[in-house]
């Protein structure tokens, strides 16, 4: 009996992988401007930083090579996001930032190939069509928090933006892609407008894509199940 539970709980688990992706996610988004100014929760949002970097692992973990290649992109990110708490090395955060953008573009990828070779819409395709616009955004994140490493000055913050100026590249990031453009943050120099256009306009490539194959799997989920 006990060996049949924890069986139908690890099926359950797989079967929500990517639901707790959607949810460590948001978390991440959700808690971050709430709770910044303290030190010991902002170790608590690392801590679900790095549940999105495990959740997502996971996910992808049907294949063993998915697995060791997610694992060693995450581990300079993780390395970087840990140490950071103790130490400020600008070296060790730029090598934690680029795997980081390894890390992502591998999961989005990834997933995204999932997505594509469903033949059913479920909850689960959803959830993963979701999370990969999600780690879209992040990863966008993470490429403009490397050029600002790389060229200081390439975005226009203002003072306390500059302060916590790594959630307020996720903040824009995610402004981007959704085409909201509140205008706080704008981008300075041609290359940081050339990745933020890009990221726009993938951006809405992959929604109208991403609702065309589901609608068009839908239908012929519908058509096959009518006969």
């Amino acid at each position: 009996m006990a060996i049949n539970f924890f069986d139908r709980l690890l099926e359950k688990s797989w079967d929500n992988r990517f639901l707790f992706v959607l949810v460590a996610i948001l978390s991440f988004l959700i808690l971050n401007p709430l709770l910044n100014n303290f030190f010991r929760v902002r170790v608590l949002l690392d801590s679900f930083l790095t549940i999105v970097f495990v959740a997502s692992i996971y996910a992808v973990s049907q294949k063993r090579h998915y697995l060791v290649i997610g694992t060693l992109l995450v581990l300079p990110m993780l390395l970087s996001t840990w140490t950071k708490h103790f130490i400020m090395s600008p070296v060790l955060s730029l090598i934690g930032t680029f795997s980081g953008i390894l890390f992502f573009a591998f999961m989005v990828i990834t997933i995204l190939s999932f997505v594509f070779k469903q033949n059913r819409v479920t909850l689960n395709v959803i959830n993963a069509a979701v999370v990969v616009y999600l780690l879209m955004a992040m990863m966008w994140a993470l490429l403009f928090i490397l050029l600002e490493l790389l060229q200081p000055g390439s975005f226009s913050l203002t003072a306390s933006q500059t302060q916590e100026s790594t959630f307020f590249f996720f903040y824009y990031s995610f402004v981007t892609i959704t085409t909201l453009g509140y205008g706080d943050i704008t981008p300075a120099s041609e290359i940081a407008r050339s990745i933020a256009v890009l990221e726009a306009v993938i951006g809405q490539i992959y929604l109208v894509v991403l609702v065309a194959r589901l609608v068009g799997v839908h239908i012929a989920q519908s058509m096959s199940e009518g006969k």
